[in-house]
């Protein structure tokens, strides 16, 4: 019997534990099972008491104090510990039938899931390949005000996909928090963002010409000339690959969120997974309904 399961991933201040806070609460006010564990061993308040929390196994704070590390090498030791031993989730997440979404809320540590080699054996654990036998799919969200500085924009979806190359896996990726730019860009521009545009780079380049009709401006152009062909560089590698999309999300309008779960669903092959209800069920509710 499979599962289904949600990799929440994402650099720090995405917003990974409040889009897992606004898929809960969807999921309860549709009346559908989900089970959420905390995979962040730094985290400290949540919305949602979660339903297995590492902190349980090793927090950070315990292993910076007695191990002497700083935040980054601490994680990475949490997240040792956690694969050596994996017991303290297979005893949790067997025993869960396929109703269940589970919701893994990550750490925003952004090496996990660039070139450390800790999650690919975590995944590996959890999904189909492993004992659990978990459906999953990562959703990396990535911060709207991203957009605001295109080179910034691009390094972020260059992170997106080294973690998609990296944990070959289906990806949902996300940018969050799009209440706070929708006034900043036009609806033009965002769909431009939304399906990364190397094209985007294009204003840049406008601004540059116009940068050298003013002295001033033109010893500073010059210096940052170099980042700015690396910039078109990295983004026509993107283009490329032709790997990376994004959904808006904004947690406040529901709709919103439904749309974002429903792209996960067709991620994980949620529904296809479901029985269809027997139409002689239902109307046994109803005959029992009129009865009362």
């Amino acid at each position: 019997m499979s599962k289904f399961g949600v990799l929440v991933m994402g650099p720090a201040g995405a917003g990974k534990t409040t889009f897992s806070n606004s898929v809960i609460q969807h999921l309860q006010n549709t009346r559908r099972s989900c089970f959420y564990v905390n995979l962040d061993p730094a985290a400290e308040t949540f919305s949602y008491e979660p339903d297995l929390d590492i902190r349980e196994l090793i927090t950070l704070e315990d292993v910076m104090e007695e191990l002497g590390l700083g935040p980054n090498g601490g994680l990475i030791y949490c997240f040792e510990f956690l694969l050596q031993n994996l017991d303290f989730l297979s005893e949790a997440l067997d025993p869960l039938s396929e109703e269940y979404l589970i919701i893994f809320d990550m750490p925003g540590q952004i090496e996990l899931y660039t070139h450390v080699p800790l999650l690919p054996s975590l995944v590996q654990f959890l999904s189909r390949q492993g004992p659990l036998n978990i459906n999953l799919c990562a959703a990396y969200l990535l911060e709207s005000t991203f957009i605001i500085d295109k080179a910034k924009f691009f390094a972020g979806t260059l992170s997106a996909m080294s973690a998609m190359l990296m944990l070959e896996m289906p990806h949902v990726n996300i940018l969050s928090k799009m209440d706070q730019v929708r006034e900043m860009v036009t609806r033009r521009e965002l769909r431009r963002f939304a399906n990364v545009d190397v094209q985007l780079l294009q204003g840049d380049e406008e601004d540059d010409l116009a940068a050298n009709a003013n002295p001033m401006a033109k010893d500073a152009l010059m210096s940052g000339g170099s980042f700015k062909q690396l910039n078109r560089a990295v983004a026509q590698l993107i283009d490329d690959f032709s790997m990376v999309s994004f959904l808006q999300l904004d947690v406040q309008d529901e709709d919103s969120v439904a749309a974002v779960l429903s792209h996960i669903d067709d991620a994980i092959q949620y529904h296809e997974a479901q029985e269809p209800r027997e139409p002689k069920d239902e109307q046994e509710v109803n005959y029992e309904d009129a009865d009362m």
